[in-house]
């Protein structure tokens, strides 16, 4: 069964949440579990001991996708928004050589990690990223609670209340011919749709300023990633391209070619991705595992779109959310349970719809554009060797990259009439991931994972 809440209205705020790598699912999602359940836990009495069990593809990839680092930085009372990527390694190493907790960052208690965080492979019932936590008293009483991390750093309690539905929207959807229907009846682009609801939660003004710092991360990832060098973490040896490739690109001097284009624009996602995979600090767009695809497409329009502008920014974030408002609703976004198609697919999706709005696109040449980025990722799996976030993963962000922006300029060209609508193709999306075998989907059991292992 898939834990969805589709009824409920789900804000630009939760879609582009500023984070850490390597994983929106199985680094940020956990880590704010954690932290959730050390607050509750340390409510009135100190526990004496407290247990995580991390069940189906959080285990089989956990350690991968430092799902185990997540888990005791959100037990010390950290967040993934505000903590510090450079200080996480010193927390973790200080936690497990002392073998004591600062139980939501205050008290002390003993953790044993080898008996108090377990990896079990077997799937709970409600979603493929369950984990469980229970906390024991003195007294003997126990606190357990269950929560599923489903895409995009989201968290879903079990047998907690529902969230707030009484969110009032003005222009509400639920699919893209709604969405369509809205912006022809009330004149009105996508990106206006989405403004406009916006207000449900803050005012206009203040989401302007919040998809700003998006931006602004966003820029701040690509940069920092074109200055770093070395070896990825976790074992398999990749070692960092986009400095020696911002290098070479930079050397070649003179105008820039038309297949330069496509050079920089992969350099950038690939600049964001290795920075994913180092644990840096990335925005989940709409997952970490598909950080790449967004800012890469963005950077590309602020680069080489005359008369691009911070407005133009902030049009492009509000359509590609749209988009990305349309998965989550109708489908997911989670690799767990769709494959990479729910990831990178998605990224790209978004991303197409974005760029094609700040070109000019009518609303249906939007929807157009979204629909081909989907079309073409429809199918792709889910398979990181190693359990990394790093092969094939990084790479994937360039390819989705440079499909969205063909897509955007294919839409461009027609005039919005189109045979596979984008309800189609997310409701062809969700049946293929629900019919793709779980080793395809965030496990490393198969595909890559398995391959490139053996060979």
């Amino acid at each position: 069964m898939t834990v969805s809440e589709p009824t409920v209205p789900v804000s630009i705020a939760e879609l582009f949440t500023i984070g850490i790598g390597p994983s929106s699912s199985h680094t940020v999602g956990p880590m704010r579990a954690a932290r959730r359940f050390a607050a509750l836990a340390a409510a009135d009495q100190l526990p004496v001991r407290v247990r995580c069990t991390l069940h189906g593809s959080l285990a089989l990839t956990g350690r991968g996708h430092a799902t185990d680092t997540a888990v005791l930085l959100g037990l010390a009372g950290w967040e993934p928004e505000t903590i510090d990527p450079d200080a996480v390694p010193a927390i973790v190493a200080g936690i497990r050589e002392s073998g004591r907790l600062p139980l939501d960052g205050a008290t002390e208690i003993a953790f044993d990690e080898a008996r108090d965080l377990v990896l079990d492979p077997s799937f709970l019932a409600d979603h493929p990223n369950g984990m469980v936590f229970e906390a024991v008293f003195a007294d003997g009483d126990r606190l357990t609670r269950r929560y599923a991390s489903i895409g995009g750093g989201a968290i879903v309690e079990a047998g907690a209340p529902a969230r707030q539905t009484n969110v009032s929207l003005r222009h509400d959807f639920a699919s893209a011919a709604e969405l369509l229907a809205l912006g022809k009846d009330r004149s009105l682009t996508i990106a206006e749709i989405v403004r406009a609801n916006e207000e449900a939660w803050r005012p206009a003004a203040e989401t302007d300023a919040l998809l700003d710092r998006v931006h602004q991360a966003m820029s701040a990832c690509i940069d920092r990633g074109l200055t770093q060098d070395g070896v990825l973490p976790g074992g398999l040896g990749v070692r960092r391209r986009a400095r020696a490739l911002h290098d070479r690109l930079n050397a070649r001097g003179g105008p820039i070619e038309p297949a330069d284009v496509f050079e920089w624009v992969s350099l950038w996602a690939l600049a964001v991705n290795e920075e994913n995979a180092a644990g840096g600090r990335v925005v989940t767009a709409p997952t970490n595992g598909a950080a790449g695809v967004i800012p890469a497409v963005l950077r590309y329009y602020t680069t080489f779109v005359p008369g691009a502008d911070a407005a133009g920014v902030r049009r492009f974030l509000y359509t590609a959310a749209a988009i990305g408002l349309l998965y989550k609703k109708r489908a997911s976004i989670s690799a767990a349970e769709m494959g990479c198609q729910g990831e990178v697919g998605v990224a790209c999706s978004m991303a197409a719809a974005g760029l094609a709005a700040v070109l000019g696109a009518s609303n249906m040449q939007v929807e157009n554009a979204a629909e081909i980025g989907m079309e073409h990722n429809l199918g792709l799996t889910c398979d990181p060797v190693g359990g990394l976030v790093q092969i094939p993963c990084i790479e994937r962000n360039t390819m989705g990259a440079v499909k969205a922006i063909n897509a955007a300029y294919l839409a461009l060209r027609g005039d919005g009439a189109h045979i596979v609508s984008l309800d189609a193709v997310i409701e062809t999306m969700r049946q293929t991931g629900v019919d793709m075998q779980s080793r395809y989907k965030e496990t490393s059991q198969g595909g890559l994972a398995v391959n490139v292992v053996e060979c």
